[in-house]
């Protein structure tokens, strides 16, 4: 018995690879930015921002790829999901920021 789930084909998995470190590596050098430049040393409760913000990254980035390049191809529907995605991916970040830091307390 043979099944194909039509969704998930055209994936490669080296590009997906690719497009989940850029997604996240822009947040994590974004927080490592601020860590450096904040005048107090490196604390433990940071882990919890510096973990859970890149993974909010790699999902919003993952999604991007499969809306852009796998799903949508081509055409206007491509601009679109290109758009649509931006969006996510800035509210992965932020989703995922906003459970990091009401872990730790610093989310008032």
């Amino acid at each position: 018995m043979k099944t194909e789930i039509d969704f998930l084909k055209g994936i490669q998995a080296k590009s997906m690879l690719a497009a989940g470190i850029i997604g996240a590596s822009i947040p994590l050098s974004w927080l490592g930015f601020i860590i450096l430049f904040k005048e107090d040393v490196f604390e433990k409760w940071m882990l919890i921002p510096l973990t859970f913000i890149p993974l909010g990254g790699i999902f919003g980035a993952l999604f991007f790829y499969l809306m852009a390049f796998v799903w949508f191809p081509k055409g206007t529907p491509k601009l679109i999901a290109i758009l649509f995605s931006t969006l996510l991916y800035f509210s992965a970040i932020w989703l995922s920021a906003v459970f990091a830091f009401s872990l730790t307390g610093d989310w008032n």
